[in-house]
């Protein structure tokens, strides 16, 4: 009989003041508690083999997807033709998360993604030119970058992208579990969400009659063997490319930069031309992961280490805890640039690896890449905040100075 830990004491992991630097404390989580039973029906994995099990393993996925009568939906909410909400291809199980992902991934491309490289190095070059010698570095660089790029590839207008990044940061902030979420970030996420898939429902509609060269007329030509997707997939996957195309990529690079800033030898890890910038990346990516958290639900009675996790479980996998497990390698506690890239969760693992991770490393790269060339004397200039999330772990500001 597996012992039951008060969830209490789990969720106190996530207290704001704790946010600054959760690591200590997930760190003695995962010593004691590698697998953890919180409560009926409820797991916490810390654990790398553990997380990485669940991460990979069938016989965790998610619920299937709920009946809504009419009554019940929120305005706009997308429904297949039987009533059941859609949801993107990262929240559902094969066969239905094999065909939609098939069909995103033929429009998304690698081809599609190497092309905006010259678009995201001018971007970046100009917003860190912009930049006074004191400046924000999530104003001035994380936060826009990520949302032109992401526009760019979508084909939204310029004159629009300014709501289209205050639509992706609201409905990111209500990404975080029941358990985590604070209520006033509901209405202003289902707000948000309304006024997107208008939007798109729209601009949807014109590349059909008018198709370009970007990935939402891409998306709307899609076909597999005579599948499409219909237009509610099409709508929660452009939802889903706007947030993990857009915050975790600011998130990257705003944790990126606090990492390095606070690193003996500052920015030259990365070199002087930034040469070094992927392997700094992947760095990043393990020590302070854009993305903390995530959830599975057992589909079987299944064993992860010792513990049996009952059919119709929920699982928390802490993706910042297992990062920093010693398996990953050597000191994991440690920022280590010159770290060999190694194993890390931070785009998940087995079939619901992160699509767009290729996108979210490239824009990595350059904005490392240009800060190196551009202020290699970046320091810190006062003391970071934090967003009030925990799903996806990002600052609100950082500001820096550039020396001569």
């Amino acid at each position: 009989m597996t012992a039951t830990v008060d969830p209490q004491e789990f969720f106190a992991l996530f207290g704001a003041e704790r946010r600054p630097d959760p690591y200590p404390h997930y760190r003695r989580w995962r010593e004691r508690l590698p697998v953890a039973a919180l409560a009926e029906g409820m797991f916490a994995v810390s654990g790398l083999a553990e997380a990485t099990q669940v991460l990979r393993d069938p016989a965790f996925g998610h619920p299937e997807p709920e009946y809504l009568d009419p009554a019940d939906r929120l305005p706009d909410q997308p429904v297949d033709e039987s009533g059941r909400v859609v949801r993107a291809f990262l929240s559902l199980n094969p066969p239905d998360h094999t065909r939609l992902r098939r069909l995103v991934a033929k429009a998304f491309t690698p081809r599609m993604v190497d092309r905006l490289t010259p678009r995201i190095e001018e971007i970046a070059a100009s917003l860190i030119d912009r930049a006074p010698a004191e400046f924000d570095v999530m104003t001035a660089l994380a936060k826009p970058l990520p949302v032109e790029v992401i526009a760019e590839l979508l084909g939204v207008p310029l004159d629009d992208r300014e709501r289209f990044a205050e639509w992706s940061h609201a409905m990111a902030r209500a990404l975080d579990p029941p358990f985590l979420q604070h209520p006033d970030t509901v209405e202003p996420a289902v707000r948000a969400r309304q006024s997107f898939v208008g939007y798109f429902r729209e601009l949807a509609e014109q590349r059909r009659r008018e198709p370009g060269e970007d990935l939402l007329s891409a998306l709307v030509a899609v076909s597999d063997a005579g599948d499409v997707l219909s237009e509610g997939e099409l709508l929660v996957t452009l939802t889903l490319l706007l947030i993990a195309g857009h915050e975790t990529t600011t998130n990257l690079i705003g944790n990126g930069v606090l990492a390095l800033s606070r690193h003996p030898d500052g920015l030259k890890p990365l070199g002087t031309e930034g040469e070094h910038a992927a392997q700094v990346v992947e760095e990043v990516l393990r020590y302070d992961s854009p993305v903390q958290l995530t959830a599975r639900t057992a589909l079987r009675d299944t064993a992860v280490g010792s513990v049996v996790v009952p059919a119709g479980s929920q699982v928390v996998v802490l993706i910042g805890a297992a990062n920093r497990d010693p398996a990953a390698g050597p000191a994991p506690e440690s920022f280590d640039p010159a770290r060999a890239p190694g194993r890390h969760l931070a785009f998940g693992q087995g079939i619901h690896f992160c699509l767009g991770a290729p996108l979210a490393r490239l824009e990595g790269r350059i904005a490392f890449r240009e800060l190196a060339r551009r202020r290699p004397r970046l320091t810190l200039a006062g003391s970071p905040q934090w967003n009030p999330t925990t799903t996806l772990r990002g600052l609100a500001t950082l500001p820096v100075v550039s020396g001569g």
